[in-house]
Formats: C-alpha cells, sequence, structure tokens
C-alpha cells in the first residue's frame, strides 16, 4: 500500500503554496523593486536621446546584475516551475550585459541589435514562465504573460524603424519596458499582500 505517498496533485498544491508564501512573505520588496523601475521608465521615455546613450553602460550593468540574480535564485529555487525558462532568461541577461559593458561605444546601431535579440529571448522566455506559473499563481501569472508580449511588440518596432531608430529606440524602448515591468511587479506585490486562501 502506498498510503502514506503523496501525490503528484499533492505535490504541486504544496509547491504553488510555498512560492505562493514567498512571495506574500517579501512582497515590499517586490513593490520597492517596481517602483523604482517604473520611475527609471518614465525619466527614459522623457528624456530618449540622452538616455540612449546614458543607459547603454547602466544597461549593460542592469542586464548583467540581473542576470547573475536571476541566476542565482533560479538555481536556489530550481524545483520550481518553469525552471529552464527562467535559467534561459537569465542567461540572455548575462549575456547581453557583457556584450554592452565590453563594445559600449561600437555603435547605437549594434547595441539596439543586441536589444533586439534580448527583447526577442527574453519575452518568449517570459511567456513561457508565466504558462507553466498559470497553475500556481492564479491571478498574478497574467501579469508575466503581458511582460513577455510587450517584450515582443517593442523588439518589433525597434526592428521596423532600423536604421533610424537607433539613435532614441535604446533609450525610450527600454524605458517602456521598465514601465511594464514595474508595472507588473507592483501588481504582483500588491495582489500578494494577502496570504493565498488554501
Amino acid at each position: 500500500m502506498t498510503m502514506n505517498q503523496p501525490s503528484p496533485q499533492t505535490d504541486a498544491e504544496q509547491i504553488g503554496r510555498a512560492v505562493a508564501g514567498a512571495i506574500h512573505a517579501h512582497w515590499l520588496l517586490f513593490l520597492i523593486e517596481g517602483i523604482i523601475a517604473v520611475i527609471l521608465g518614465i525619466l527614459a521615455i522623457v528624456l530618449p536621446p540622452i538616455a540612449t546613450i546614458a543607459f547603454t553602460i547602466i544597461i549593460g550593468w542592469l542586464f548583467l546584475i540581473s542576470g547573475v540574480v536571476g541566476l542565482v535564485t533560479t538555481f536556489w529555487a530550481r524545483h520550481a516551475p518553469g525552471f529552464w525558462w527562467s535559467l534561459i532568461s537569465a542567461l540572455i541577461a548575462v549575456a547581453a550585459g557583457v556584450v554592452l559593458l565590453a563594445w559600449p561605444i561600437s555603435g547605437t546601431l549594434s547595441l539596439t541589435l543586441v536589444l533586439i535579440a534580448f527583447f526577442v529571448v527574453d519575452g518568449i522566455a517570459t511567456i513561457m514562465y508565466a504558462i507553466d506559473h498559470r497553475r500556481q499563481l492564479s491571478g498574478r501569472w497574467g501579469w508575466m504573460l503581458v511582460s513577455g508580449v510587450v517584450d515582443l511588440i517593442l523588439a518589433a518596432v525597434i526592428f521596423a524603424g532600423l536604421p533610424g531608430t537607433a539613435f532614441w529606440a535604446l533609450g525610450l524602448l527600454v524605458g517602456i519596458n521598465l514601465l511594464f515591468g514595474g508595472v507588473a511587479l507592483i501588481a504582483i506585490a500588491l495582489a500578494a499582500r494577502h496570504p493565498a486562501t488554501a
């Protein structure tokens, strides 16, 4: 008899409660990160040409740091759903950061192409990650899905306007991405303020 063995459904429910509990425990950090991302996004949207130049190096560091943090948290929570999509997203962020920091003056066109590639891969990875999480984060996974779709739309807009868009697109579109990502984090944080009902 296997009466003491938990069923796969019970395991999934426990993982879902653990993920929701972890987000609930740190909802204030998610909220602060979201607010900072929204502020930076608005600044980049208001001053796109300056942001294009200024954010070249800053974006490189942001991608690199977020990718490293993403790798650490992905392996720390390696049993959570969406592990491989989270890992791919983190690796792409690290690669984009290294390229931007190693060749910051190589031209805005090449930097814009790197950004397009990042938005495409990160958008697909975020969408797949959201779909994997829809069972554990019901009501919250939709914001992650929207963020991934926005990444793909931004990539298409930049690519369609090349080469002219390279002079302002980097700052503007990264600003939009930060804005939507920040709003998604704020929404997840506010939804996670109250513990999920069992």
